[in-house]
């Protein structure tokens, strides 16, 4: 469980702060107007807060499997005093059972390639209990997609991932719309985004 939102618990992931605008940007076409956002795996709680001050029309809900991101989390929603984002829930993609039971839309960002396969398939699962047809699932992050030449920064990142975790790594973007596709969802979209990295935008079916 998250902690009582102290400012020493607060990580900080320098990417968030070059790529949040850009999310925001996609994200103003793709999300609902009004509902709960449900984010699976919101690392130090960063974006979570960003998106919530950006779109105060939609509930956000932010989650993460390690107890360090939670309260990470806790620091920046208490930080930010804003009514629209809950407390962090433990949520692990790849379990059976989440602590949600109903989203408007899900994002996940910089999850599928640090982390095992299985969180992928998890993902999909899970995401096919809360949503109803029509909503999206989200995902953003560097991925290997069959007819674009791959930048050699993508590459050289897919062998570091793989060195220190060989369960982790780029995806293929056609491996991913198998999941998708098996999970009752149709892929929609995509957005090409800076330092080589996508946007992917599912509906369920």
């Amino acid at each position: 469980m998250p902690g009582d939102g102290a400012p020493a618990d607060k990580r900080h992931a320098p990417a968030t702060l070059r790529n949040r605008d850009a999310i925001v940007a996609v994200l103003a076409d793709w999300l609902p107007e009004a509902g709960t956002v449900l984010e699976v795996a919101s690392g130090s709680g960063e974006h979570a807060i960003h998106f919530a001050a950006a779109f105060p029309g939609l509930d956000w809900q932010p989650s993460d499997p390690d107890p360090a991101g939670l309260g990470s989390i806790a620091a920046y929603r208490a930080e930010a005093g804003l009514a629209n984002i809950a407390q962090p829930v433990a949520l692990d993609a790849a379990g059976a059972k989440w602590p949600v039971d109903h989203a408007d839309a899900i994002l996940c960002i910089n999850m599928v390639h640090i982390s095992p396969w299985d969180a992928t398939l998890g993902l999909f699962a899970g995401a096919a209990r809360l949503l109803a047809p029509g909503t999206p699932l989200i995902l953003y992050g560097p991925y290997i997609e069959p007819d674009v030449p791959t930048a050699e920064s993508n590459l050289a990142f897919d062998t570091s991932l793989r060195s220190r975790n060989p369960a982790w790594g780029l995806r293929d973007t056609d491996a991913v719309k198998v999941v998708a596709a098996d999970a009752d969802f149709v892929f929609a979209e995509r957005r090409a985004m800076p330092a080589n990295n996508l946007m992917l935008l599912f509906r369920r079916t």
